[in-house]
């Protein structure tokens, strides 16, 4: 080990037990320039690396009675900038997709196609509720739960083939009472 990662582990020790401020800004001016350095590889911007690693040192100061370091106190830095700088790419990467798809979302989505959605979900509702009993539960297990015509034909007890027969009953009802949506459902499908 060399002298000075002796000194940084003494210096960490008197942080840990002694909750010495002194030893911490020590130990900070000492490692933050490079640190900064290191997490600009990951996120290009500096006030970002900045960030990530002044949370580094924040999470130390607060943890300081809690962290076992069992390799050198500059690896154990240098894992927590990294680990820090990857959760803040994966962060980014999730807040970005969703902003995409928000931004398509509202791009793509009038006021007055919301309220023919609206509209259309109730008209469905509607028709299901025409339908017979087991054709209605039949096509909901088809198409909302996923289900196979097997699978729904073995919980209802009845033969694949009746289960056919239901959605195609299922589906000319809702075709006759969803006629004036039909051209607005096609735009979305």
């Amino acid at each position: 080990m060399k002298e000075s990662d002796t000194l940084f582990e003494n210096l960490f020790r008197k942080v840990a037990f002694q909750d010495d401020e002194q030893a911490f800004k020590e130990l900070f001016l000492e490692f933050y320039p490079a640190l900064c350095v290191f997490a600009m590889r990951y996120t290009i911007q500096q006030e970002t690396a900045r960030d990530i690693v002044q949370d580094v040192f924040f999470k130390i100061w607060k943890n300081r009675k809690n962290i076992d370091i069992s390799a050198s106190f500059r690896n154990f830095l240098i894992t927590s900038v990294r680990n820090n700088c990857t959760d803040y790419l994966r962060k980014q990467e999730v807040e970005n997709r969703y902003m995409e798809n928000n931004t398509w979302s509202a791009i793509h989505t009038s006021p007055e196609e919301v309220y023919t959605l609206k509209e259309l979900e109730t008209s469905i509702g509607e028709a299901l509720a025409k339908l017979p009993p087991n054709v209605r539960e039949a096509f909901e297990m088809s198409r909302f739960k996923g289900m196979t015509y097997v699978a729904i034909a073995d919980k209802m007890a009845v033969s694949p083939k009746t289960i056919e027969a239901y959605i195609s009953q299922a589906l000319k009802t809702l075709r006759i009472e969803l006629r004036d949506y039909l051209s607005f459902l096609l735009l979305f499908l």
